[in-house]
C-alpha cells in the first residue's frame, strides 16, 4: 500500500514571493537608497565644489570685465563686448587659434600612425616583447610633466643632445626651440613621441581581432598590406575612433610643454601661443578674467562641436563586430 504525506501547510510551495516579502524587499531597497547617496556625497560635493559652480561661474564672468584684483560688487557687466573683441578686435586670439589647429592637425594622426605601427609590431609572441612594451609606454607615465618639458627644452637647444648627434654625421644644427621656423615642430614631436596610452589601446584591439579572418584572408591570396588595409583596419575602426577622439581633445588643450618651451609667453615670435596658454596669458598675465572666460566657454564649444562632428560621421567609417554601426 502506497503511503502518502499530506502537504504542509506551513511550508511554501513555488518562487512566487508573498506580500510581505515584497514589503520587505522594498524596505530594503529603500534602506539602500541613503547609503549610496552617503557614499556618493565625496563625489558630488567635489563635482559641485570643483567643477559645476566654477563652470557656472565663469560663464557670468564672460560677460563682465573681471580682472581678478576688482571685488565681485564692483564688476560690470558687460554683455557681449568679450565674445566681439574676441572674434573682431583680437588677432593674437585668431593667431592661438592657427597654432592649435597646425598642432593638432598635424600631431594627432602622426601620433597615432605611430602607435598604431609600434602596436603591429609588438602584437608578437616574442621573447621579452613585455619590456618592450613597458618601455614603450613609459614616456606616455610622465604625461604633460614640467621635468620633461625642461629636458625637452635643453635636448633641442643650441647645445642640446640632437644638435650633437647631427653634428656626427657633419650636419649643422640650429637652436630648434628658440627659432620661430621650427619651435612648434619641437613640440609636435614631444606630443608624438608620447605614443604609448594610444598604443596600449590599439594592443588591445589587435587582441580582440579573430586569427580566423587572416587566415581566410591568407587562403583567398591576401598579402600582407592586404590583410591590414581589409582585416585590421575595419576591425579596428572602433579603438581608432576612441584614440581619435581623445587624442583630438588632448591636442587642444596642449599647454605645459608649450609654457616651458616659451617661459609663458608663446614665443618666438609667438609661433608656440597655443590656444590654453593664450588663455592663460589673458587671465593670469594681463589680468582679463572676463575676457579669459569668454576664451574658455568658446573653446569648451569649439571641443564639443569637433566631438559631435566625429560622433556623426563615425557611422559611415566605424564597424563593430555585431555587424551593426553606430
Amino acid at each position: 500500500m502506497a503511503l502518502t504525506t499530506a502537504p504542509d501547510p506551513t511550508r511554501r510551495t513555488g518562487s512566487v514571493p508573498t506580500p510581505a516579502d515584497r514589503r520587505g524587499v522594498g524596505r530594503t531597497r529603500h534602506g539602500d537608497g541613503p547609503a549610496g547617496y552617503v557614499f556618493l556625497s565625496p563625489w558630488l560635493l567635489g563635482l559641485m565644489a570643483v567643477t559645476a559652480i566654477p563652470m557656472l561661474l565663469s560663464l557670468y564672468l564672460s560677460f563682465t570685465n573681471y580682472d581678478i584684483l576688482t571685488p565681485f560688487s564692483e564688476v560690470e557687466w558687460v554683455g557681449f563686448a568679450n565674445y566681439e573683441r574676441m572674434f573682431t578686435a583680437d588677432p593674437s586670439y585668431w593667431h592661438s587659434v592657427r597654432v592649435t589647429l597646425t598642432f593638432a592637425l598635424v600631431a594627432v594622426p602622426l601620433k597615432l600612425a605611430a602607435a598604431l605601427g609600434v602596436a603591429l609590431l609588438l602584437n608578437r609572441a616574442w621573447r621579452g616583447v613585455g619590456l618592450f612594451r613597458g618601455l614603450f609606454y613609459l614616456p606616455s607615465l610622465l604625461g604633460g610633466s614640467v621635468a620633461l618639458a625642461i629636458v625637452w627644452v635643453n635636448m633641442f637647444n643650441r647645445e642640446g643632445a640632437f644638435n650633437s648627434l647631427l653634428a656626427v654625421f657633419g650636419i649643422q644644427g640650429k637652436p630648434w626651440v628658440n627659432d620661430p621656423d621650427w619651435a612648434l615642430e619641437t613640440l609636435m614631436v614631444l606630443a608624438i613621441w608620447q605614443f604609448g596610452a594610444p598604443m596600449v589601446i590599439f594592443l588591445a584591439g589587435l587582441k580582440q581581432v579573430p586569427t580566423e579572418l587572416y587566415e581566410a584572408a591568407s587562403v583567398d591570396g591576401a598579402g600582407k598590406w592586404r590583410q591590414f588595409v581589409a582585416v585590421t583596419l575595419p576591425m579596428l575602426s572602433p579603438v581608432i575612433f576612441f584614440n581619435l577622439v581623445l587624442e583630438t581633445i588632448n591636442g587642444f588643450q596642449g599647454f605645459t610643454a608649450a609654457f616651458v618651451l616659451s617661459n609663458g609667453t608663446g614665443g618666438p615670435v609667438d609661433s608656440t601661443l597655443m590656444y590654453t596658454l593664450n588663455l592663460y596669458i589673458t587671465g593670469f598675465t594681463n589680468l582679463e578674467m572676463g575676457y579669459a572666460s569668454a576664451m574658455a566657454w568658446v573653446f569648451l564649444l569649439a571641443i564639443a562641436i569637433i566631438t559631435a562632428i566625429f560622433f556623426s560621421t563615425g557611422r559611415f567609417w566605424v564597424h563593430y563586430s555585431d555587424g551593426e554601426d553606430r
